[in-house]
């Protein structure tokens, strides 16, 4: 059998399934490709480590109200995602198999809505599309395999969505309207976006006034008591804290409630101090190359998406909520990518039908589509064996690029070998089903990409995003009864080092850090610091320093009292705090290792 009449019959088979069949048979593709590689790898920087270790220390310390890192408080997000975590890793007792499964389950769960919107409002092809369109947008297989917090707060504001359409387009259902208020509110403790839903109001009372008719009992008075829900919701945790804050009334828990309420709220939407990037910087990087091909479907399919916004209400809404939020976060100094990862599973669905309306996405999207997808197959095909070829012959600047995280050439090899066999599946999967439409091409090259890389691509990786190589040269060199401190507060150490770590203040300048280690290493014996290479010490010296290795692309030493200068000038407030929960075996994160 060819392999384009045997795609013919599969794809005869699908369609001749069940709603419920449907829908079975997309869920367990969304749980395989989501769930391949948990418990393989271990939470890497820049953010897994952090809310890895916060969810650590409320488990290990039994203090869930406020999140700490390093015994100190967090005050950059509220706590819904570090409660996940930490709920996963009381139930399994492995932090490495726990910090991903909240955004695991997360991405299942707006899969399943997507699909079931879709089903609702259109047809069940519609929502199989919208899936198929979900997981063929990076972002979204991204987030739902990392630990950072926009996994969460996208799922929640998809529910949010969820309810409004169901209960406006659909029919009246109060229960889901005000389930999408909860959901606001359960996402602003989250990240503080949460509410981003009500954008949607905007569209759909925009659709009110030209039509008084059209929403019938959905649109009365009783939407103005939504708001409330969301105030409760985030209420049940906001008004504990500051309550608590409070009653203790010490500075640092002050200035906690102060930051959350304050800083990371409002002040950081208005006057960003990090990750500046100029207004346009969504539309001209982040969804073309984080959504891809999703906006090229569009353009290769304009007139049909023209021709059904004018017939289609529910897409005007969808289109505009999209828009409503990039020009959101545009407005804003301050921008990363996964801001936008929540108005992603809303436009993957506008998407979807548009083209479900079309006879075919041959027939129904611009000449140039097909070709244009094809060619960027065979590129990416050739860039990523060009890459493995040159990896396996050390060429200068790969190893040159590749010392900042390992000077070991095996695993440069590894890596060579990993590039060469992805560009391999890329090229495969071009020239065997040639005759197959591009898109089908990509897609499957997509997800035999993502396979790879959650398993074999962990592998090379682990070593290369933890700490444990330097870990373990400081362990063979510390006696017994050695006290470590970091100079510089880093979280993946203190989450996998199995000694009590004690660091100087994340909030403290670089030069009251060192100030209060030399005073913390001058007050008792068998203490020792984890420097990186590069920070200009006044009380320290690196001479005579034993150099651990690399990690996140530094040089580390361990200095000891041999690296004490004779004195150094008092620091200006007294601060340390020690972490006294030494990683153990069983979290999955302490295991030796050996130096890459």
């Amino acid at each position: 059998m060819s392999v384009s009449r045997f795609l013919d019959d599969l794809a005869d088979r699908v369609s001749h399934l069940s709603e419920r069949q449907l829908f079975l048979l997309l869920m367990a593709f969304a749980a395989f490709m989501v769930f391949m590689g948990v418990g393989l790898r271990s939470p890497w920087p820049a953010d897994e480590p952090r809310f890895a270790e916060v969810a650590r220390e409320m488990v290990d310390s039994g203090q869930w109200l406020i999140p700490m890192r390093g015994s100190e408080y967090y005050p950059d997000k509220p706590p819904v995602f570090m409660w996940a975590i930490a709920l996963f890793y009381w139930l399994t007792g492995n932090l490495k198999i726990a910090f991903l499964l909240p955004n695991a389950l997360c991405g299942l769960l707006s899969t399943a809505l997507v699909f079931d919107l879709g089903r609702r409002l259109w047809n069940p092809r519609t929502g199989a599309i919208a899936v198929a369109l979900l997981f063929l947008a990076p972002q979204f297989l991204i987030q739902a395999k990392r630990a950072q917090i926009d996994g969460m707060v996208a799922c929640w504001i998809t529910v949010a969505c969820y309810g409004l359409l169901r209960h406006f387009f659909e029919r009246p259902a109060w229960g889901w309207y005000f389930t999408a208020w909860g959901f606001m509110g359960l996402g602003i403790i989250t990240k503080g976006v949460g509410f981003l839903p009500i954008f949607m109001f905007l569209p759909i009372l925009a659709l009110a006034i030209r039509e008084r008719t059209r929403f019938g009992g959905a649109l009365t008075w009783r939407c103005a008591l939504g708001p409330l829900v969301m105030l409760l919701v985030a209420a049940a945790w906001l008004v504990p804290m500051v309550m608590y804050v409070d009653s203790i009334g010490t500075d640092a828990a002050l200035a906690y409630r102060d930051n959350i309420l304050f800083k990371q709220t409002g002040e950081r939407y208005a006057n960003s101090w990090g990750h500046l990037q100029p207004w346009y910087y969504f539309i001209v990087n982040v969804i073309p190359s984080l959504w891809f091909p999703l906006p090229l479907l569009i353009l290769a399919a304009w007139r049909p998406f023209i021709q059904r916004l004018r017939q289609q209400p529910e897409l005007i809404v969808l289109f505009v909520w999209v828009i409503l939020v990039v020009v959101f976060f545009s407005l804003s100094p301050g921008k990363r990518g996964v801001y936008l990862l929540p108005a992603l599973p809303m436009f993957a669905l506008g998407i979807a039908v548009i083209l479900d309306s079309l006879p075919g996405l041959r027939e129904g999207t611009a000449a140039w589509f097909g070709p244009l997808m094809t060619a960027l197959h065979g590129v990416m095909a050739v860039a990523l064996i060009a890459v493995g070829a040159l990896a396996l012959n050390d060429h200068p600047r790969l190893v040159d690029k590749f010392s900042d995280y390992s000077r070991d050439p095996a695993r440069l090899h590894e890596a060579g070998s990993f590039f060469l066999t992805f560009g391999i599946l890329w090229l495969a999967s071009l020239v065997i089903f040639w005759r197959s439409h591009a898109i089908f091409r990509w897609f499957l090259a997509l997800m035999l990409g993502w396979l790879l890389f959650s398993t074999w691509g962990y592998s090379i990786m682990e070593p290369l995003r933890t700490p444990r190589n330097i870990l373990a040269a400081a362990e063979q060199r510390l006696p017994p009864d050695a006290e470590l401190g970091l100079l510089r507060f880093s979280e993946q150490f203190i989450l996998f080092s199995r000694l009590d770590v004690t660091q100087f203040s994340y909030f403290s300048s670089e030069q009251d850090m060192e100030r209060n280690a030399w005073r913390w290493m001058n007050e008792g014996a068998e203490r020792y610091l984890l420097v990186e290479n590069g920070l200009e010490l006044a009380c320290f010296g690196y001479g005579g320093a034993p150099k651990l290795g690399v990690a996140h692309r530094d040089s580390w030493y361990l200095l000891g009292p041999d690296q004490q200068k004779a004195s150094c000038q008092a620091p200006a407030k007294r601060q340390e705090f020690t972490t006294p929960f030494p990683c153990r075996e069983s979290t999955g994160l302490c295991e030796k290792a050996s130096s890459p």
